[in-house]
């Protein structure tokens, strides 16, 4: 009886018919693409943003919710090798990527993409801190690569009106960033690229305009995704020819514009065009945020008693955030009605100024009910370069007091400077680590190199 050796088709022969144009040509780009291709510019800003997701992480994962997640599931499942960011504890790789991604989305802090429509860096970075460790440059090149390819998805298309951009081409991001660590050919790539197009999420908006806090996992569910991913290549799973414009030409958003995934590829990174936020708050708040900050530096700090109203015009995706009412967090953080007037109680849009003694707070309450929001369509049609809000306050006294802003801080228009974005990293993170711990986290993903082992930068990371 003859006997029959079962084998994996190596993945440069799989598919039937060829992947189309863009994406050989991306698949191409990056099994080619070496740390030194990519701009000292870029991989010194990854460093900032791989820095700013560590302490969102952290700051995240002190979150009770987090806390008993990653208590139920490492229970059940027993330890790993992988760290629970911010937490004594250690998990397997999928698990650890799925905690530390959704911790990362707990406070809003994370950092964004304007031109993408949602948040890169967070649906990367916890898979490749989860995976088998490289060197710093090794680290940096599948960042810088994840973040690409979910930036410039987002780019190309046009996400359904009624989705949530968390947990859909972030598991893009993810399964590349990880493809990338582990050596991956074209055909590995192409492979990645059209099946992570098809594991993604049937996000809902309303799920954070309600509070909804299993939002807070889309990202999570990216990173364990990722991870899959990879081991769904190698085994010899095939996706379609195109999982990607199928996808996010008619299924999850439209009009996909391969071109898109290819103009100045190689030239123009996503990554260098993100924005950090400072706000803990949606983003789509920042506007409105960033000028009453204004009008507070003119009038000194209000108490809200002494605000009869305010009156909010932005673009339409912030202006759907009117709702004054908080019941928890993560629906504080989408009210522009609570967040206006929490920062005129504490000073700032902070992480405590949302937690449940601010959202209890009768005075706080009160103003939020004073707060109209309304879209202008000539600020609508300023996206996405520029996020536009204007805002009418009135004082007790009878004064007004206005101001308008275009762009928000943090944008690429108007970045924060590296030492703002390290400082807000010692702020999220010394609270969890200490200093001490929180300047050597800070010092080895600085120090992220070519021949400089990733694995230090790990091994700090677990508390």
């Amino acid at each position: 009886m003859a006997m029959v050796t079962a084998g994996v088709e190596p993945a440069s022969t799989l598919l039937a018919a060829p992947p189309s144009a863009w994406l050989a040509e991306w698949a191409g780009f990056a099994a080619r693409l070496r740390y030194s291709d990519i701009p000292a510019a870029v991989t010194a800003h990854a460093r900032l943003v791989l820095l700013d997701c560590i302490g969102a992480i952290a700051a995240g994962a002190q979150e009770a919710e987090v806390q008993a997640l990653a208590t139920r599931m490492i229970t059940r499942e027993g330890g790993g090798d992988s760290p629970v960011i911010g937490l004594a504890m250690s998990a397997r790789p999928g698990t650890a990527a799925f905690l530390n991604g959704t911790s990362g989305t707990m406070l809003e802090l994370d950092e964004g993409n304007q031109y993408a429509r949602g948040h890169p860096a967070i649906h990367v970075v916890p898979a490749l801190l989860a995976a088998p460790r490289a060197d710093g440059a090794a680290l940096l090149t599948a960042l810088c690569l994840g973040y690409e390819i979910g930036a410039r998805v987002g780019i190309a298309s046009k996400l359904n009106v009624a989705m949530h951009p968390h947990g859909t081409w972030g598991t893009l991001g993810a399964a590349i960033g990880i493809a990338k660590m582990h050596g991956a050919n074209a055909g590995e790539f192409t492979q990645a690229i059209t099946m992570s197009s098809t594991l993604g999420l049937a996000t809902s908006r309303k799920t954070m305009l309600e509070g909804g806090t299993v939002r807070n996992t889309y990202a999570g569910v990216s990173n364990m995704l990722g991870l899959t991913c990879w081991d769904l290549v190698r085994a010899g799973f095939e996706g379609e020819r195109d999982g990607v414009a199928t996808i996010f030409g008619h299924v999850s958003a439209s009009d996909f514009k391969p071109d898109e995934m290819l103009h100045e590829l190689g030239t123009r990174w996503e990554l260098g065009r993100n924005y950090f936020k400072r706000h803990a708050a949606c983003r789509y708040t920042h506007g409105a945020l960033d000028a009453m900050a204004l009008i507070l530096a003119k009038t000194g700090k209000l108490a809200p008693e002494q605000v009869r109203s305010i009156a909010v015009e932005t673009y339409v995706w912030a202006a759907q955030l009117d709702s004054p009412a908080a019941p928890n967090m993560l629906a504080a953080k989408f009210s522009i009605p609570f967040s206006l007037a929490t920062l005129i109680a504490h000073g700032a849009a902070t992480v405590p100024a949302f937690r449940a003694p601010a959202r209890e707070d009768a005075a706080i309450q009160a103003l939020a009910a004073r707060v109209t929001v309304n879209e202008d369509a000539a600020l609508t049609a300023m996206l996405p370069g520029l996020r536009p809000a204007r805002l009418r306050v009135e004082l007790t006294d009878g004064s007004v007091h206005s101001a308008e802003v275009t762009t928000n801080r943090g944008d690429i228009e108007d970045p924060f400077s590296e030492s703002e974005v390290r400082a807000k990293f010692h702020e999220l993170a010394e609270p969890v680590y200490g200093r001490a711990r929180a300047a050597a986290i800070e010092e080895a993903v600085l120090a992220l190199a070519p021949h400089r082992e990733a694995s230090a930068l790990v091994e700090l990371l677990a508390r």
